[in-house]
């Protein structure tokens, strides 16, 4: 059965998005396939296109291992741009509402004529209850946050700041240039560290001032990537979180900016672009 294909991209981060009302597949299966660079699509994964019983319409992200991955600030994005310029769903009045593994989110959606070019998601309360991240807690004796926690790996000590934004997150706040950090062979190690049962995101982060941060991801899943939405909202939320941020921050990733906020109850909302890049269709 061939499938029908849109490729989207938010800052760098780079989805296919398929629509899979009705259908019955391994999906993850088709993300390994879809996603290589070279032999297939290219991609940080899929998200798909599924019924939902809570909200509008149900996301389902998948990596580009295979594995499933509860949220995607980035993909939410992009799946609320594939599902309403298509006319699949459009938003109400207070927004469009999507069904995630990381619970229901709330897209408002920039407009230009009939196109959404943009929109801002609401990412949740992040957590730092190392029981909700997960993490490990066997490992980290009575402490009710990890903040500035020592690990050892790849011959460093790193001080992480976990929390889950959706998903797991660990995040590093650097004083040397992120550009200098081997996040790659660093980020493997840490993703698959044994503190963290689900695997965890890992944030490199330098704070330029209180409103601008630098940031690199590496993605649990899919490795180092340009973007991603969850990863700039828990790297500014850790910032945040120390002290260093103010209320609003402009997140610097390699594939451009991001900006996220917090309303008095502290909430995270997201805000960046939405791109389509083509379609296809891929042969079974």
């Amino acid at each position: 059965m061939t499938v029908e294909f849109t490729k989207l991209h938010g800052a760098g981060n780079d989805y296919i998005a398929i629509d899979g009302r009705g259908v019955d597949r391994d999906w993850g299966a088709l993300s390994k396939e879809m996603s290589r660079l070279a032999f297939g699509v290219g991609s940080d994964g899929i998200v798909l296109v599924q019924h939902s019983d809570v909200a509008q319409i149900r996301m389902r992200v998948y990596n580009p291992d295979g594995s499933e991955a509860e949220m995607s600030g980035n993909g939410i994005r992009l799946f609320s741009k594939f599902v309403i310029d298509r006319k699949i769903v459009q938003p109400e009045d207070n927004g469009l509402t999507v069904e995630t593994g990381g619970g229901v989110r709330t897209v408002w959606p920039t407009m230009a004529g009939d196109v959404m070019i943009a929109a801002k998601v609401a990412m949740g309360k992040p957590t730092f209850v190392p029981a909700e991240i997960p993490v490990d807690t066997a490992q980290i004796g009575d402490l009710e946050v990890i903040k500035n926690f020592p690990i050892h790996v790849g011959g460093r000590e790193l001080k992480i700041t976990c929390l889950a934004v959706g998903n797991p997150h660990a995040v590093v706040i650097l004083d040397e240039p992120v550009e200098e950090f081997p996040l790659v062979e660093i980020g493997a190690q840490v993703e698959s560290h044994e503190l963290f049962p689900n695997r965890v995101n890992f944030e490199i982060v330098n704070v330029i001032n209180r409103s601008k941060i630098r940031t690199r991801i590496f993605e649990r899943g899919a490795g180092e990537t340009m973007s991603s939405g969850t990863g700039s909202t828990a790297s500014a939320s850790a910032a945040r979180s120390h002290g260093l941020v103010d209320d609003t921050v402009d997140v610097v990733v390699d594939g451009g900016v991001l900006r996220i906020s917090w309303d008095d109850t502290g909430e995270a909302f997201l805000e960046g672009p939405a791109v389509e890049v083509f379609t296809g269709v891929w042969p079974d």
